[in-house]
């Protein structure tokens, strides 16, 4: 039986019951941006994007929040915050858009970054200049 940090087995297993796997998560935040690429199409800014993201998440029933800041610390001490993450889903999975004519590994390596910072395992990196957005979707696993 796992054991959450405190040594509490029965707050870790219901934990492990509340939080959806990532394959549930990630397709439905990936229905989303389908939905909104669909409706709004392509050529418009990432803000657009994000504005309509949100509303879509919402009405899926994913616990959404946006422009959540990240702080992080440099040799023990906090540098303050570092980044503001485009959407936190679940309490588990950093969403970056992006409306670009390509999605770089400089792009995967900082969504790697925003993970290890926030100690969070999944991100998806959402470009909704490919059409379908499904494509341009690229997954990031921090292994920690």
């Amino acid at each position: 039986m796992n054991t959450d940090m405190n040594g509490n087995a029965e707050n870790a297993e219901m934990t492990q019951k509340t939080q959806k796997s990532d394959d549930e998560i990630s397709g439905r935040i990936i229905g989303a941006a389908i939905e909104v690429q669909k409706v709004l199409g392509i050529g418009l800014l990432e803000s657009a994007y994000a504005s309509a993201l949100e509303i879509e998440f919402e009405r899926v029933g994913l616990r959404v929040e946006r422009e959540v800041p990240i702080r992080a610390r440099y040799r023990g001490q906090d540098i303050g915050i570092v980044y503001r993450a485009d959407f936190v889903i679940d309490d588990q999975v950093i969403v970056e858009i992006k409306a670009i004519e390509a999605v770089t590994d400089a792009h995967r390596a900082q969504l790697l970054t925003y993970l290890r910072l926030a100690q969070l395992r999944l991100g998806l990196l959402l470009n909704f200049h490919d059409f379908s957005v499904a494509k341009g979707t690229r997954r990031v696993i921090n292994n920690f």
